[in-house]
């Protein structure tokens, strides 16, 4: 089981890097914090103080067609914010 998916690069991540030392991630939903913490220090080489997770609701969508009401809805996404260590960077550009 793979436990990191990808770093989050948007403007309100990139903020939180810059100004809190605090990293985006998006994980695998079944992983816990524990495990969260060992794949980020494995991957980046830092330290991690704390770790907070998040999980976003799959979206319900409807619409009608000549077949009758086709439903569908998207995957549940469980996203990781990392505190690192003060000092300590982790270069998210330089990964992807």
């Amino acid at each position: 089981m793979s436990v990191l998916i990808k770093p989050i690069i948007s403007e309100k991540a990139n903020d939180l890097s810059e100004k809190r030392n605090r990293y985006t991630f998006l994980v695998n939903p079944k992983a816990n914090k524990t495990e969260i913490k060992h794949a980020v220090e494995q991957t980046y080489g830092v330290k991690v103080t704390a770790v907070r997770t998040l999980i976003s609701a799959p979206i319900v969508k409807a619409k009608q067609t000549k077949a009758g009401l086709q439903i569908g809805k998207t995957n549940k996404l469980k996203k990781a914010m990392v505190d690192i260590k003060e000092g300590e960077t982790i270069d998210v550009f330089g990964t992807i």
